[in-house]
């Protein structure tokens, strides 16, 4: 009973691990690093957070069929991103091109971080005020007044 519980387990395991692999042919070494190497840098569409290298979706599959295609038909790199991009936009790419339609995604994280220590400055300085100087002239006035007349 317990070789067989170890046994299903190790079998229910491996099937997740069997579901990402496919099985390539490519003429020479190169061809498949250079494949590799592609896949690590374009983004799955439907994941967003995954490269197709790492993805199960449909459409990583059919993204990695079609990088398997180009190169083995000696297709460059730049043609196989050029095509990728011509068909899915700069998302496609995990590093988009620096341009005005991508700007946000190169400048938006600094802004961001500015903002974030610029509130926080903001926060500990008021924090650090003294009550008096919170007040404004005319309630400092008052105070003094109010404190006099208790005397």
């Amino acid at each position: 009973m317990k070789h067989f519980l170890i046994i299903w387990s190790l079998l229910f395991v491996s099937f997740p691990a069997q579901a990402v692999i496919e099985m390539r042919t490519f003429a020479d070494s190169a061809q498949e690093d250079r494949y590799k190497a592609l896949i690590n840098e374009l983004r799955c569409l439907v994941c967003q957070n995954q490269n197709l290298a790492d993805s199960n979706a449909d459409l990583a599959k059919d993204l990695r069929e079609q990088t398997y295609k180009m190169i083995t038909s000696g297709a460059s790199d730049a043609e196989i991103v050029n095509y990728m991009v011509a068909r899915y936009g700069d998302f496609v790419l995990y590093r988009p091109p620096f341009k005005s339609t991508t700007l946000p995604l190169w400048i938006g994280p600094f802004v961001l971080l500015g903002l974030g220590i610029l509130g926080l400055a903001l926060v500990i300085r008021r924090r650090n005020r003294t009550p008096d100087e919170a007040l404004s002239d005319v309630e400092r006035t008052q105070v003094r007044h109010l404190l006099d007349r208790d005397d």
